[in-house]
């Protein structure tokens, strides 16, 4: 059964919400509520791929401590830049 666009919105937005870590918590569900209704499918499926990852790369990858892998690096750059707004 295929998810519709706006249960995947809501999947997507849940998952940024409900990490490992809180500061990943605070930095996704910042992202998502500013960034994912605007969205076309490409760039929601590289978002849903990104939330599989680690939090602990996640945030390294976010505050620039270590490079993002290149399928990542504009999504983990407009990530934080959302970020460095807050």
């Amino acid at each position: 059964m295929s998810e519709s666009h706006g249960d995947r919105l809501k999947r997507l937005t849940m998952r940024s919400m409900r990490r490992g870590i809180k500061e990943m918590d605070l930095i996704l569900s910042a992202y998502a509520a500013s960034n994912l209704a605007q969205m076309d499918s490409a760039g929601l499926d590289r978002y849903d791929a990104l939330l599989e990852e680690n939090d602990q790369d996640l945030y390294q990858w976010v505050t620039g401590q270590v490079a993002a892998p290149n399928v990542f690096a504009d999504l983990i750059r407009d990530i934080s830049q959302t970020f460095q707004k807050q």
